[in-house]
């Protein structure tokens, strides 16, 4: 057997194939091929057994004749995919139309193959729609690792009440200003916040402010042309525009400057923006999710932040309140520090003795979640066994 055959079998083999027709000759003849290619396969000679077979055994794909006695193949279709929405569906027809066709790919079918059956075409869409399955799957798997990776712990009233907030903000496009200590979770909130809307398919695009230089501020933000300034050796677009369908999270805007400040301020006023050395305006869209460590009424009144900018942003606010204002989510950071980054080394999850635990409680945390996060990892490297008070002691400093 050739190599490559080797490897498509044994990715056939993984894989599992429902198979739905009215004539017991056609599915036991494809029932044949398709095990003889390495696939597991369900029969079933109706849409009612499908469907009952795939409550019990969710399969990988489907292949679904057209027309059958009693539930047709597009019914069959509709129901699979009420069930299974990413599932793939091949349908396949001896007696097909254009409208058929364009009715089956509107209801969602992955492809339509006609009969007789060409037995290559079948199988490549087969192994296309097994690829993309994967995908699919692959994909949930990475969003569920970032909706875990960047969620908001904690039971206190405080965090629940951010909680509620940020659901009710996400259902609208309002803009919104999130504000806290260094440490705190703004970034958290911002991207909670995108997951739980509308946008959640589209870009988050993230800028720090404090981190770019004033004179570096506007491309970063708007793009620029080829030829701009002297390092512009091609055009490129701005975070505005990345972010256009999704969200454009401004972190540490209080430390954007004054000039940068009057044009982000046009751009919110107008929805459009030219890139540097360019003199088109294009029409941009992202929502706004701006965030600072600072206290901006007082910002205003020492002249280093536009007032107007600021109602601009603040249509929303949401205020993160410091780790020392809800100790008692503590336990409950800890235990997730420790589950993550346990997995995240592949060493077994250790212990935490619970005078460890109230040692950590009593500690100020000036440097907030991110502090803690820090501590616990230091912890998990630094000692061996149940983490003791001691352990803590020697190593939070």
């Amino acid at each position: 057997m050739r190599e490559g055959s080797k490897k498509r079998t044994l990715a056939a083999s993984q894989a599992r194939i429902l198979l739905v027709d009215d004539e017991e000759a056609i599915l036991q003849t494809m029932r044949s091929i398709l095990e003889t290619e390495g696939y597991a396969v369900e029969t079933a000679s109706g849409g009612r057994e499908a469907i009952e077979l795939f409550r019990n055994a969710p399969c990988d794909v489907a292949l679904c004749d057209v027309k059958m006695q009693g539930m047709d193949g597009i019914e069959l279709l509709v129901a699979l995919r009420e069930i299974t929405p990413e599932l793939p569906v091949i349908m396949i027809s001896g007696h097909g139309t254009i409208d058929t066709a364009v009715e089956a790919l509107k209801k969602g079918a992955y492809d339509y193959i006609q009969k007789p059956l060409d037995l290559n075409r079948l199988l490549v869409s087969l192994r296309n729609a097994l690829e993309r399955s994967s995908l699919v799957e692959e994909t949930q798997r990475l969003r569920q690792r970032v909706q875990q990776d960047f969620e908001l712990v904690g039971e206190s009233e405080v965090i629940q009440d951010v909680r509620a907030m940020m659901r009710r903000v996400a259902a609208t496009h309002a803009r919104v200003l999130v504000t806290g200590e260094n440490g705190t979770g703004k970034e958290l909130v911002a991207r909670g916040i995108h997951q739980l809307s509308s946008l959640a398919s589209g870009p988050f695009i993230e800028v720090n402010c404090a981190a770019i230089p004033s004179e570096l501020i506007e491309s970063e933000l708007f793009g620029h042309e080829k030829g701009a300034f002297t390092s512009a050796i091609k055009q490129r677009k701005g975070k505005f525009e990345l972010a256009c369908d999704g969200t454009l999270f401004l972190d540490e805007i209080g430390d954007m400057s004054l000039d940068a400040q009057a044009k982000v301020l046009r751009a919110l006023q107008e929805w459009r923006i030219t890139r540097v050395g360019g003199d088109k305006e294009i029409e941009v869209n992202p929502r706004v999710i701006a965030a600072t460590n600072k206290n901006l009424q007082e910002e205003i009144r020492a002249g280093r932040f536009r007032e107007d900018l600021y109602h601009r942003l603040s249509v929303i606010l949401i205020h993160v309140p410091p780790l020392r204002e809800r100790r008692e989510d503590i336990p409950l950071l800890v235990e997730r520090f420790v589950t993550l980054l346990c997995k995240q080394n592949g060493v077994s999850k250790r212990k935490i003795s619970k005078d460890a635990m109230a040692t950590l409680c009593e500690y100020p945390w000036t440097g907030n979640v991110r502090e803690l996060h820090n501590i616990v990892e230091r912890l998990l490297i630094m000692t061996d066994g149940e983490i003791a008070a001691s352990d803590v002691q020697r190593y939070v400093n």
